[in-house]
């Protein structure tokens, strides 16, 4: 897969690099790091800039965020509210927890998307909550644009500065990758660890 992504950003430049981008964010197993870090080592050899890089992979970002916001908002809460309230005990869950959720999701929902894109994996599959919490439309591209800049720019400089060696990068992003998500996991352990305690008393 890598050779295919390089190949192909190598013969179409810019639009390659945004194409590329788009696609990850639609189907999270494409790895950003390999595109974004290539993309960095492309400005090296090519005519390609830093500034044009991030733009052109924000764009992409930006684009895939949509169409993903565009599922979620699909999606209807009421749907899943009837199917937890048929399975949800199955889970310990119930419609309320799903309705606490939502609430503190739109409470701090905009700091979470801003947050969840520079986390890998997660940065796409974020937009699919954000529309299902009908987030406003507007804000939710404002902190999706933040959020993809920063991811952007760290790994497309980053890539450029080590020109050849763009490849070692790839082994300390799935170290940063597994150490959030670790704490992902930690935070989700005693999320659930409070609402047992609280369904006790």
């Amino acid at each position: 897969m890598k050779e295919w992504i390089t190949e192909f950003m190598e013969q179409f430049g810019y639009l390659g690099i945004l194409t590329m981008i788009a696609i990850e964010n639609v189907f999270p197993p494409i790895p950003s790091e390999i595109i974004l870090t290539f993309g960095g080592f492309m400005t090296t050899y090519s005519t390609l800039t830093v500034p044009g890089v991030i733009i052109a992979a924000t764009y992409g970002s930006v684009l895939g965020a949509i169409v993903l916001y565009g599922i979620g908002r699909l999606l209807h809460v009421d749907r899943l509210e009837k199917w937890v309230g048929r399975w949800g005990h199955l889970l310990n869950l119930k419609v309320e927890d799903l309705r606490k959720a939502d609430r503190w999701f739109q409470k701090y929902g905009y700091w979470t998307v801003l947050f969840c894109r520079m986390v890998p994996l997660v940065r796409s599959l974020i937009s699919i909550p954000a529309g299902m919490a009908k987030m406003n439309f507007w804000l939710f591209l404002f902190f999706t644009v933040l959020g993809t800049v920063v991811w952007n720019a760290v790994l497309v400089i980053i890539g450029a500065a080590v020109g050849e060696s763009w490849e070692s990068i790839l082994h300390y992003m799935d170290i940063y990758a597994n150490v959030v998500y670790v704490l992902i996991a930690l935070l989700l352990l005693v999320g659930v660890g409070w609402l047992i305690k609280k369904q006790r008393k």
